[in-house]
């Protein structure tokens, strides 16, 4: 085991980071990591259900995106709006910072908005002039690395083909590769969890069990808690499900995987030491250095042989992050 935020880093060409999603959703690699045995394999995505046993249950996350990223009027400030407080009260997050402080305006379709506080976190708490609906006119909000505006091919290629549940601003990319062909030959199941801008915060603690994680929203269903208890064993599809169903087990206050319909906000951060009690295999993408995401997964298979594992996908020219290929743990 270990606390410590160096332990958890990775060199990284700038070139294996994915900028454009593949032509077909299932064209990506998956590595396969068997824990048990400690092996790596190498296959495709399409050939997932290879890996899906009798009595398996899939369970991926249906969160929407939002068209939430806008700009002002004059191109000078981004916006990414994340919550609507009240008829013409945001929270957002804005870039440069410097250029919004309290008291600062902007205009958005020529209405006007003010800063009227700003938030421990950096986010602005913003009031416009009158009604606006900044989804109307708004691009998917790319995460940072990658280097060039959304466009057209972004409305549905950073959105899963089961996103229904509006509320997320960042994909839960795992999904991603999902074909609504291959979803049909599994036996699978939804959660919610909206994905916030928390997810590409920078650790900045050096001992990584003083960070603290930004609370996201989520829910359970009846008929997901009923498939996931009758299940033999759980795929969760993504850290975002992971979170979900670690989350609902606990909630319960049962030292067992039982999983119970339940809403509400979870700040579950998993690193290492953490005993799983629901999910048994992880659906994956390649995660960013020093992350919590990349503490989840060593949690999960072992931080050395994850990072044996990054290493030998550096190797073979794997491609990285949201847009790029995934990783299957066992």
């Amino acid at each position: 085991m270990s606390a410590q935020l160096s332990d958890y880093d990775y060199v990284l060409p700038r070139e294996l980071i994915a900028q454009r999603p593949l032509e077909h959703r299932d064209d990506a690699r998956m590595m396969v990591l068997h824990r048990a045995e400690q092996t790596i394999e190498h296959w495709q995505f399409r050939e997932i259900k290879t890996f899906i046993q009798r009595g398996d249950l899939v369970v991926l996350n249906d969160t929407r995106v939002l068209a939430a990223r806008r700009f002002s009027d004059d191109d000078a400030v981004e916006f990414l709006f994340l919550e609507r407080l009240g008829p013409t009260r945001w929270k957002c997050m804005v870039t440069p910072g410097r250029k919004m402080r309290v008291g600062a305006t902007a205009t958005i379709d020529a209405v006007c908005l003010r800063v009227e506080k700003i938030t421990a976190n950096g986010e602005r708490i913003v009031t416009f002039d009158k009604d606006v609906d900044v989804y109307a006119a708004g691009s998917m909000p790319l995460p940072p690395y990658v280097n060039r505006p959304s466009d057209e091919t972004d409305t549905t290629r950073y959105q899963t083909i089961f996103a229904r549940e509006p509320g997320a601003v960042a994909a839960p990319t795992a999904g991603l590769h999902f074909t609504s062909e291959i979803l049909s030959k599994i036996p699978h199941a939804f959660v919610t969890l909206h994905v916030g801008p928390g997810t590409f915060l920078p650790v900045r603690s050096e001992n990584i069990a003083e960070h603290r994680m930004h609370a996201e929203c989520f829910s359970v269903s009846q008929e997901a808690a009923d498939k996931i208890n009758n299940a033999r064993r759980i795929v969760a599809v993504g850290t975002t499900a992971m979170r979900v169903l670690e989350t609902a087990t606990r909630k319960t206050k049962l030292l067992s995987r039982h999983v119970e319909p339940l809403s509400g906000e979870t700040d579950l951060f998993i690193y290492p030491p953490f005993t799983f009690r629901v999910v048994d295999a992880l659906l994956t993408n390649f995660h960013l250095p020093r992350s919590t995401l990349l503490m989840l997964v060593s949690a999960f298979a072992g931080r050395e042989f994850i990072l044996r594992a990054y290493e030998e996908a550096v190797r073979d020219r794997y491609r990285f992050y949201s847009y790029g290929d995934c990783m299957l743990i066992l």
